[in-house]
């Protein structure tokens, strides 16, 4: 596509790339918001935009091959972010399902610019999922006088 070219069928087919990365990064980010994460209902739906426009311009830039450079890249610059999420005290360790979320999110974007609508629903599902059903198992599992893993 010539730098120009802006038909029709490009930009709804784009726009319906990112606005479906957008939406299937939303369960998570409102997640993340509701427990009171540093990253959130903003951050998520960015990520899965920028991961998703990033491909896509490396697959068009490559005539359609798609760079695994640029893939690889994007997943090591979204772990550098979702690293800024994790926080340590003293012998406790927090964020590291925030930070892991958020690198399964770049996925997400990445997997719908490559036209891998399966994996990015499944990722965006089973990522919800996680971090909502899960939470209540991971608290009780955290009680104090229990024997399970502490904080």
């Amino acid at each position: 596509m010539a730098l120009m070219d802006l038909g029709t069928s490009n930009v709804l087919e784009t726009a319906g790339k990112m606005g479906l990365s957008y939406l299937l990064s939303l369960p998570s980010g409102w997640q993340g918001e509701r427990e009171g994460h540093s990253l959130g209902i903003r951050t998520f739906p960015i990520v899965a935009l920028a991961s998703c426009a990033y491909m896509l311009i490396a697959v068009q830039g490559s005539g359609g091959s798609g760079d695994l450079r640029a893939l690889q890249g994007l997943m090591t610059g979204i772990g550098f972010v979702g690293g800024g999420a994790i926080l340590k005290e003293g012998t406790s360790v927090h964020g590291t399902a925030t930070a892991a979320s958020i690198w399964s999110t770049g996925a997400v974007g990445a997997s719908i610019a490559y036209g891998r609508l399966d994996i990015a629903v499944l990722l965006a599902v089973l990522n919800f999922f996680t971090l909502r059903a899960l939470l209540p198992l991971k608290r009780r599992l955290n009680e104090p006088g229990d024997d399970g893993p502490k904080p």
